[in-house]
C-alpha cells in the first residue's frame, strides 16, 4: 500500500537536480577572483559543432586574477578566444603562443550590487522548482487520501515531513546563497 514517504522519496532526485544547477548557476557568476566556472560553460563553435570550453581545454586559475588555458588542440586557440570574447562575460582575454591568458579585474561597487541581484533572481528561481516538487508531491499525497490509499492522518503526517525536506534543501539554497554574496562583496 502506497503512503505519503513514497510521495516525498519520488521528488528527492529533482530536489538534488535544483541544488546542483543552482550551484552550477552560482560558479558561473563571477566574483573578484579567478575560478575556471567562470568560461568552462562557453560554448565554442569548433569541429562544426558548438561545444563547451571544459571539453576542449584545461583551464586553471595560476593567479587570483587570472585564468589560463591550454587547448588541447592547438588550432582552436583562435575559436576558443572568439568564444570567449564574445560571451557577455566582460572579460578580456588575450593569447599568448599556446595559451589564452584571460586578466580578471576588480569589480567596483556597482558592479557587485548588480551581481548580488542576480544572485537573488538565481536563487529564487531554484526555489521555485523547489516549490513546484512540493506541490507535486503535496497533490500526489492528497489524491491517495482521496482514493482511500492513505489515511487522513497520514495525510498531515506527509504534509508536515514534506514541508522538513522542502525546508532542508531551502536551508541548503540559503547557506550557498549567502556563502557566494559574502565572496561576492569581498574587495
Amino acid at each position: 500500500m502506497p503512503n505519503y514517504k513514497d510521495s516525498i522519496n519520488k521528488i528527492k532526485p529533482g530536489l538534488e537536480k535544483a541544488v546542483a544547477f543552482f550551484k552550477e548557476e552560482l560558479g558561473s557568476l563571477r566574483t573578484g577572483r579567478a575560478t575556471p566556472a567562470l568560461v568552462e560553460t562557453v560554448e565554442v563553435e569548433c569541429y562544426g559543432t558548438r561545444t563547451p570550453l571544459r571539453q576542449l581545454a584545461v583551464i586553471t586559475a595560476p593567479e587570483p586574477r587570472m585564468l589560463m588555458i591550454q587547448p588541447w588542440d592547438k588550432n582552436s586557440i583562435k575559436e576558443i578566444e572568439k568564444a570567449i570574447s564574445s560571451s557577455r562575460s566582460g572579460l578580456s582575454v588575450s593569447v599568448n603562443g599556446d595559451f589564452i591568458r584571460i586578466n580578471i579585474p576588480s569589480l567596483n561597487e556597482e558592479t557587485r550590487k548588480e551581481l548580488v541581484k542576480n544572485l537573488k533572481d538565481k536563487m529564487e528561481e531554484a526555489k521555485a522548482s523547489i516549490r513546484a516538487f512540493r506541490e507535486q508531491a503535496w497533490k500526489e499525497i492528497q489524491e491517495g487520501e482521496r482514493a482511500g490509499l492513505i489515511r487522513e492522518d497520514d495525510k498531515f503526517r506527509g504534509k508536515d515531513e514534506l514541508q522538513k525536506t522542502i525546508d532542508g534543501y531551502n536551508d541548503k539554497l540559503a547557506q550557498m546563497g549567502e556563502a557566494k554574496e559574502k565572496e561576492i562583496m569581498t574587495v
